[in-house]
């Protein structure tokens, strides 16, 4: 490995439009302001130059390079710095930083102002005081996926909205619909086609007869009982409360442009799922094996994780997850209940606390485990059995996607 005698640090602010660049030696000094560049592929070129002239000036033969992680603002900058062949002499090295580790930086400092000025130097410090690690370039098919399984997670919140908004809309035109004495799903084909077809008063003027052919036309003639189903139909639609006619176009309306948005999503979800399993494929992993783990949701975990070899254990693969829980010790006192610490990627956390509820129904040993530890606390029972039931499973994945093995159930649930 190449020995640096003399490194030269780069702090750089970056914006969706803009990037502030500052220049550090080894002892912390450098010019008295940052660089102004825009944040694209003419000012990146440009860029290298004031790197490689700066580096020459202060005698450098390695180079540092830090930036925020900043929504997506780094990516194509990061991407460009580590693949431009001028930099190759030095060695570059690139620090893509979690904010958070930027502001905790920035508070053992003394007072600072918030500029982007002064947040490129502090940038260039962090990565000079060093406890960082640098940031490989991922291989491209984890961010590729990884965009394909968050776009479906804003979707699915979406979808959820809408179905509560078209919740509301059913109960203020049918106020005694229940859907749970009539159809499996509300938002079904025959369950919606009542509710766009017809009024409350037409249902329950309606004869007998048309209103059995049409549920069973809706209904794709798999429902079980249709003559019980317009029975109950009609009985609810008597008890219903009769709206004013202005504000019963109105709510016809908006109900009508809700379940249509509503399909409309729900096609996207499957599409997406398509296009998630297919990527999916490219992938080494098993853990679509484990009973309650399907793709979609193995794909969604795989695209957080990335690469599992930069975790060195399960713990760090917790840790990155944030399911953790946070420590306090004072002298002889050390708490007993402490809480989760909710840091790191709020996605993957959110992905194996889904697996671990779809785990404790239809996986045995993690039902088992689940039950242990909802029954040894009476408050928050569920919520913390769940938790540290993600924990566990964080285990089973990290083995797993480690060792390449499919789940069997038995022991370690590895085979």
């Amino acid at each position: 490995m190449k020995i640096m005698s003399n490194t030269l640090f780069v702090g750089i602010d970056i914006s969706s439009q803009t990037i502030a660049v500052y220049f550090m030696d080894q002892t912390g000094k450098g010019p008295k302001n940052s660089i102004e560049l825009n944040n694209d592929l003419m000012d990146a070129t440009l860029l290298v130059e004031h790197i490689l002239t700066y580096a020459d000036t202060i005698k450098a033969d390695g180079v540092k390079i830090g930036m925020e992680s900043t929504s997506d603002y780094a990516l194509h900058l990061h991407h460009f710095l580590a693949s431009v062949p001028d930099l190759e002499p030095l060695s570059p090295q690139i620090y893509v930083l979690n904010p958070a580790i930027v502001n905790g930086f920035k508070k053992t400092l003394t007072f600072r102002q918030k500029t982007d000025d002064l947040d490129a130097k502090l940038i260039a410090d962090c990565v000079r005081f060093g406890r960082v690690e640098p940031t490989k370039i991922p291989d491209p098919r984890y961010p590729a996926l990884q965009r394909l399984t968050r776009y479906r997670f804003q979707l699915v919140q979406s979808l959820t909205n809408e179905k509560n908004r078209a919740l509301h809309l059913v109960y203020l035109k049918f106020s005694s619909y229940r859907s749970d004495k009539l159809f499996s799903d509300t938002f079904g084909k025959a369950s919606t086609s009542i509710l766009e077809s017809f009024s409350v008063e037409e249902i329950s003027a309606m004869p007998m007869e048309d209103l059995v052919k049409f549920i069973c036309e809706n209904g794709n003639n798999r429902l079980k009982d249709p003559e019980a189903i317009a029975s109950k139909l009609q009985v609810l639609a008597r008890r219903a409360y009769r709206l004013n006619p202005d504000i019963s176009d109105s709510i016809e309306l908006t109900l009508s442009m809700s379940l249509e948005n509503i399909r409309f999503m729900e096609s996207q979800v499957t599409r997406i799922d398509k296009e998630i399993a297919r990527q999916l494929r490219a992938f080494r992993q098993t853990l679509d094996t484990i009973p309650g783990i399907g793709p979609t949701l193995s794909a969604c975990i795989v695209s957080e994780i990335g690469d599992i070899s930069r975790f060195h254990n399960d713990a760090a693969l917790a840790k990155f997850a944030g399911l953790v829980w946070t420590r306090y010790q004072s002298g002889s006192f050390d708490a007993q209940n402490t809480s989760l610490a909710k840091c790191g990627n709020a996605y993957l956390r959110y992905y194996l606390v889904e697996a671990a509820n779809s785990l404790r129904v239809h996986n045995e040993e993690f039902k088992a485990f689940y039950q242990k530890k909802y029954n040894e606390v009476t408050k928050h029972q569920h919520k913390r059995a769940l938790v540290l039931t993600a924990r566990k499973f964080v285990r089973l994945v990290y083995a797993m996607l480690s060792k390449g093995q499919i789940y069997n159930g038995g022991g370690a649930g590895l085979k």
